[in-house]
């Protein structure tokens, strides 16, 4: 305990150090961003630093008053506070802990959203067209900006892959636990004898990256143009306006055809495999920590199938914690989505305090 509550003195310290310095002069440019920033970052952890505190000071001092008082009245006042600051204190204690957890530096990040069309034929694409269509409105709900990068459609109202880019506060940090394979379980509209299907449909979900964040050399790319096609192959543009990006090193591929403009194809095709290289990158960053702490929440490898949506039933399952809800409709339609997201976020939390305090 002491060892920590020398480590929050530092903290303490360090932040009435920088808003000094800050408030001075004399600091170049790229010094006051990097010092704000640090600034900033601690400004929440000496809150709760502060609140807890000022409980333990407040709780002190009502325990003496409580020791002390002759008044019975006045005594019952005080065993009364004294019940809530000790109700209070694990509490403060806890969110302090959280404040102090590493912090996983792609989380502020915008995201690129890939929904892709697994095991099921048809009735797979019409599921990537609902996850999809979810995560669209879901963005909607929190204020978020959706762009769609890429859509290939069936034809029959099914998505095979589509992609989009959305914008806004904190959207990796709630969006990276949707990665994996997401199964559906209900009866198809085409299918006669009332059969349940089970088929499945992928979510990518990369941290949008910056020019500065990943480098590509010009020699490493091979692009090669030809004319978009609609569902079911049908040209829909008269000039070679789509664009097939491949990094050779790796062998990613990446393929652009919304934009009626060959320009506009190959800048948003550049920015998909500018993150899925960076993605790349982040999980082989992660490798060793993951190998010493399994999530409960899962790699997010998109091998892994992370929840079930079952219709029959009226369920969604997400199988990494447990957790099932009884509003499909209020999921799909990004209202109950949150439900999830905030249970992930809580579980790998505590996953993280669990291996902080071993």
């Amino acid at each position: 305990m002491a060892s920590l509550d020398g480590h929050l003195e530092q903290l303490v310290r360090r932040h009435a150090e920088l808003r000094d310095v800050l408030a001075g002069a004399g600091l170049s440019g790229a010094e006051v961003a990097r010092l704000s920033k640090e600034y900033s970052d601690l400004d929440p952890i000496v809150a709760e630093i502060e609140s807890l505190r000022r409980t333990r000071e407040e709780l002190a001092a009502v325990v003496e008053m409580s020791a002390s008082a002759e008044d019975a009245e006045l005594k019952a006042l005080a065993q009364e506070e004294l019940q809530n600051l000790r109700e209070r204190l694990p509490v403060l204690e806890h969110r302090l802990k959280l404040s102090l957890l590493p912090k996983d530096a792609d989380d502020a990040r915008n995201a690129i959203l890939e929904v892709r069309a697994g095991t099921g034929g048809e009735e797979a694409a019409l599921f990537a067209a609902d996850l999809f269509r979810m995560y669209q409105r879901y963005a909607t709900l929190r204020g978020w900006r959706s762009e769609i990068l890429d859509l290939s459609e069936t034809g029959l109202g099914g998505v095979k892959e589509a992609r989009a880019l959305i914008s806004g506060r904190d959207v990796f940090a709630r969006l990276k636990f949707e990665s994996g394979v997401h199964r559906v379980q209900r009866v198809p509209e085409t299918e006669a004898s009332g059969r349940i299907h089970t088929s499945a449909a992928t979510v990518a979900v990369l941290p949008e990256a910056e020019e500065v964040d990943v480098r590509i050399d010009d020699k490493d790319l091979r692009i090669d143009v030809f004319r978009a096609s609609g569902p079911g192959g049908q040209s829909v543009n008269t000039t070679d306006s789509a664009v097939r990006i491949t990094h050779l090193p790796t062998g990613l591929v990446v393929i652009q055809q919304d934009e009626k403009s060959q320009h506009k194809n190959k800048s948003k095709a550049l920015k998909v495999l500018r993150s899925r290289l960076y993605e790349q990158e982040r999980q082989a960053r992660d490798a060793a920590r993951a190998a010493d702490r399994k999530s409960q929440v899962g790699s997010g490898d998109r091998s892994e199938r992370i929840r079930t949506y079952n219709f029959p039933q009226g369920r969604v399952t997400d199988h990494r914690i447990n957790l099932t809800l009884y509003k499909i409709d209020k999921v799909l339609s990004g209202e109950a989505l949150d439900e999830i997201v905030d249970a992930l976020i809580a579980e790998d939390q505590a996953a993280l305090l669990a291996a902080v305090e071993a």
